[in-house]
């Protein structure tokens, strides 16, 4: 899935609850949180594009505020503190670490999170009822390596061997699978 799909799927989990209050004339507050600087201007561009499509315009209908912790995951707690307390009506996390940041530091602001494994990370309790105030995309959550090799496997019943590449830290595939993986020296 290319980013700025994923951005504008985010987008539109956003500006739904915004779209269900659109009589109103508030100029909402977003907040994003990000790793460091450098997912700044694509994540800025797209974010943008994916409420314009929309149709809402920056300044008229939200405003972002946006948080980098400049690549120190150390001051991503503070950061996220620091948009609760400027009470921004929705958190953007962008990746694992900036979700946790944000569930840590709020129980009522909505956070949709960019994430990879959301179950193994403790962001969420459940894929599909996420609970809480977090919900969001998650890219690469190990449980759908168990599907992709069932997948292949009804797809190519007759393959004696199916190839696979994952990481080893945090690949949970049943042990049925596990057993026959052979490692690449």
């Amino acid at each position: 899935m290319k980013r700025r799909h994923a951005l504008g799927i985010i987008s539109g989990a956003m500006a739904w609850p915004l779209a269900a209050r659109a009589q109103q004339s508030r100029v909402y507050r977003i907040g994003a949180l990000v790793i460091g600087l450098a997912d700044v201007p694509s994540f800025q561009k797209e974010f943008r594009e994916g409420l314009r499509e929309l149709g809402r315009l920056e300044g008229r209908d939200y405003v972002v505020e946006l948080r980098s912790a400049d690549g120190e995951l150390s001051r991503l707690p503070t950061l996220a503190a620091e948009l609760v307390r400027l009470k921004v009506d929705v958190i953007v996390a962008l990746f694992t670490p900036c979700g946790l940041a944000a569930k840590e530091a709020t129980r009522e602001i909505p956070i949709v999170v960019m994430t990879g494994d959301p179950l193994g990370t403790g962001l969420v309790g459940n894929l599909t009822r996420p609970g809480a105030n977090v919900t969001g995309l998650s890219q690469m959550a190990p449980q759908t390596h168990v599907k992709c090799v069932e997948l292949f496997r009804d797809m190519l019943p007759t393959a004696k061997r199916i190839g696979l590449v994952v990481h080893a830290a945090i690949t949970c595939l049943p042990k049925a699978y596990s057993k026959k993986l052979v490692p690449l020296a």
